[in-house]
């Protein structure tokens, strides 16, 4: 498989769709039921689910080409994927803690980023069989069907979703916002922001490229906008794949939380 040109980016789509469906089964078919865990660094859990998922969309969207590069929460980082322009940026199962508690909100995220941006992306809720893909240029689906960020700049009684302990620092803000229930899966909290059912969205200060790629790309081109709170764009691919705290909202809403972030002097 070659390096992906501009002009085939509909048909890498179609593949990374295709091979993320299939490690979504994958995951479903060993999902409530007993398998391995233990514990990395970090104190994260990982389970044998999320290894066997790795594996097979590395062998997928890899398989014996040369050329790109590859970076996964569950495997190990080679400098390798510094060099590559493009480089497949994957989270097998984000949410792990919520599947293996046997709670729905776990996906599969995949992206192709290429000169350090995502330029097609899927994700997958198995569960709630929802299938969000973005490639650049081409707007962004759950489902098939278009999907967009919302449009206003308001922030009174906006839907957000956020850290609880950034949640508390909230919690006498003025205006007031309305919180939505918790995601465990950061990639999905990011995409409700890009189909609209979410105003405004926050990672804190310890995600990873696996953990953003493919949302980022969904949140942009559903109109909206994730930046780190400084503002500019997520660059991935970097020696160390570790960022700092993100919003991600609609466009002319994302401005107006981070002026109030900043005037209000409230931190992550």
């Amino acid at each position: 498989m070659p390096a992906i040109e501009a002009v085939d980016r509909a048909r890498a789509a179609a593949r990374l769709v295709q091979s993320v469906r299939e490690a979504g089964a994958l995951a479903l078919s060993m999902f409530q039921t007993p398998i391995r865990t233990w514990t990395k660094a970090g104190a994260s859990p990982v389970s044998e689910a999320d290894i066997a998922v790795d594996r097979l969309l590395r062998e997928r969207l890899t398989g014996a080409a040369g050329g790109f590069g590859w970076l996964s929460e569950e495997s190990a980082d080679a400098p390798a994927r510094l060099a590559a322009r493009q480089v497949w940026i994957v989270d097998p199962i984000d949410g792990t803690r919520a599947y293996l508690a046997g709670l729905p909100e776990w996906t599969v995220s995949a992206a192709l980023v290429e000169d350090g941006r995502p330029i097609v992306a899927c994700l997958y809720a198995p569960v709630t069989e929802e299938v969000f893909v973005a490639a650049a240029g081409r707007g962004a689906t759950r489902n098939g069907a278009p999907i967009a960020a919302t449009t206003d700049a308001a922030l009174a009684h906006a839907r957000l979703a956020a850290p609880r302990g950034f949640l508390d620092r909230l919690a006498a803000a003025d205006p007031p916002f309305t919180v939505m229930p918790r995601l465990r899966s950061l990639a999905l909290r990011l995409a409700r922001v890009a189909e609209g059912a979410c105003d405004v969205a926050v990672a804190g200060g310890n995600s990873h490229d696996w953990d953003l790629a493919a949302a980022d790309l969904l949140v942009h081109e559903a109109g909206g906008a994730i930046t780190p709170v400084e503002g500019g764009l997520i660059i991935y691919n970097r020696p160390v794949p570790r960022h700092g705290a993100i919003v991600a909202a609609g466009r002319d809403r994302h401005a107006a939380f981070i002026a109030f972030l900043r005037e209000r002097r409230i931190a992550f």
